[in-house]
């Protein structure tokens, strides 16, 4: 995802690519946290990140499923936990990741519709 469809993602750096694999330091949230991930791509399956370092540890799992010849569907899936913050901050915290996991979404939808003129359900 870019940091133009995911809230919270303000900068992405790739720092190598090896085969599907990539290692990349982002900074994430309004307080700009530093943090580290492994990206793992399975071309038209999922794409995984791995959350190795930074205010989430964890992993967040995308994956298409062809539902049949013209439909396609999107699932995603959170494993984490947040680090270096209160207890009290977690439930927060996950809210706003499924808040923005779910305008992510409906970004992605909308830049289909544009640029297919087909409506995403």
């Amino acid at each position: 995802m870019t940091p133009s469809i995911t809230r919270g993602l303000n900068d992405i750096k790739n720092i190598s690519k090896d085969g599907n694999k990539i290692e990349r330091e982002v900074t994430v949230g309004f307080l700009k946290h530093k943090a580290r991930q492994t990206i793992i791509l399975n071309p038209k399956k999922s794409v995984e990140i791995r959350m190795t370092k930074g205010p989430i540890l964890g992993t967040k799992v995308t994956t298409l499923s062809q539902v049949d010849d013209d439909n396609t569907r999107i699932d995603v899936s959170w494993n984490f936990t947040p680090s270096g913050v209160p207890a009290f901050v977690h439930e927060m915290v996950k809210i706003e990741i499924s808040n923005g996991t779910k305008d992510a979404l409906k970004k992605i939808a909308n830049e289909l519709e544009q640029k297919t003129g087909v409506e995403v359900l």
